[in-house]
């Protein structure tokens, strides 16, 4: 892998934070997750009480009190620490998921581990672990785990963000046998693993082949949010004009849980989910769970915890006046909701599906 200092990724990871908060200077999220062509229908007549609405479900062997999480967004600079605390407090008082920034730094600077041990914060909640799928087939995976384990996180997810590398100076070039990797990592891991994309997106046959390969979930992370190679774009400006042409680059998350259809289990909606009812709508579409990091972060950062958990609490409040509004008893009970489908979301939907992107696929029919 490309040698970086712990000071230059310190550095760079402070700089990402520094960009994606700062919404005067920068704009690093581009068009939208493609919710709005997913229609819930209205029920006049739910039979159904508030009180019999239950928004808890299971997670990562953890009852976790709403079927949102908050996404991993970035880790390895002071500030970028102190914001993963708190988001793990966020997480703790919503009863919800929390993912850390990459442990990448880890194996470089062990001294700071004590940054990642967000159980100390949030110890009723999972919290997941973070690598990115390019370092992989670089590293012992054995030592990977044993990381996991010391920072006591209940899973690890494995990013991959190829685009993000390539506007990256001094970011990987090489994303062969990454698969692989992500298989035989999968094969002895003792811990459940996620595959996730960083706002692009994963093509359903890519989402088909890793849980071929032994992912727990696929975290689609589509277009819509966070935009990566703008917030790189943005840290060296002779890189602009390039990444400027990749601005709507990537699948809307909708369109793509709209490919894969509502029976996919395992499956992880995040990418440009800004509201509760882009979260009602993900689930709707089939998704687990719904993930958001900016949103959360920016909030933290306006308002302070209090202000991140109220946020967190307003979109739990949508989440079960939708499931009342649709007659939905359970989490799971939103799989199956009527929804009605603009044309643009459904056409785009049936041609990415037909699109066949791997080989041995297309060769076993």
């Amino acid at each position: 892998m490309p040698s970086e200092s712990p000071t230059d990724l310190s550095e760079r990871k402070a700089a990402h934070l520094e960009i994606c908060l700062d919404e005067r200077q920068y704009s690093v999220e581009s068009g939208n997750a493609g919710y709005g062509g997913v229609h819930l229908v209205h029920r006049s007549l739910p039979e159904i009480a508030v009180d019999e609405v239950v928004t808890s479900h299971d997670f990562l062997g953890h009852r976790v009190a709403w079927p949102f999480f908050i996404s991993s967004m970035t880790g390895g600079s002071e500030n970028a620490y102190a914001v993963n605390r708190n988001l793990a407090k966020v997480a703790q008082e919503l009863s919800i998921p929390v993912g850390m920034g990459s442990i990448r730094i880890l194996f470089h600077k062990p001294d700071v581990i004590d940054h990642f041990l967000l159980k100390r914060d949030a110890p009723g909640v999972p919290v997941f672990a973070n690598i990115g799928g390019v370092q992989l087939p670089q590293m012992e995976h054995g030592e990977i785990y044993r990381m996991v384990e010391r920072v006591d996180a209940d899973a690890i997810a494995v990013h991959l963000n190829p685009g993000q590398e390539i506007f990256q100076p001094g970011g990987d070039r090489d994303f062969r046998g990454i698969l692989d990797a992500i298989a035989r990592f999968c094969r002895n891991a003792p811990f459940p693993v996620i595959v996730k994309e960083t706002g692009f997106g994963i093509h359903p046959d890519e989402v088909h082949v890793l849980f071929d390969s032994g992912a727990t979930y696929v975290d689609l992370a589509g277009s819509g949010g966070t935009n990566w190679v703008t917030v790189e774009a943005y840290r060296h400006e002779e890189m602009r004009a390039a990444a400027d042409e990749f601005v709507r680059w990537g699948t809307p998350t909708a369109i793509l849980q709209a490919a894969l259809g509502r029976d996919r289990r395992g499956v992880l909606a995040s990418g440009g989910i800004r509201s509760g009812l882009d979260v009602v709508k993900a689930l709707a579409l089939g998704a687990e769970s719904a993930g958001m990091a900016l949103p959360f972060v920016r909030a933290l950062t306006r308002d302070g915890v209090e202000g991140a958990v109220s946020f967190g609490r307003r979109i739990g409040q949508v989440v079960k006046a939708a499931m009342v509004l649709t007659g939905a008893r359970t989490v799971d009970d939103l799989r199956t909701v009527p929804l009605v489908m603009g044309r643009d979301l459904t056409a785009r939907a049936v041609m990415l599906r037909d699109i066949t992107i791997n080989e041995e696929r297309e060769s076993d029919g």
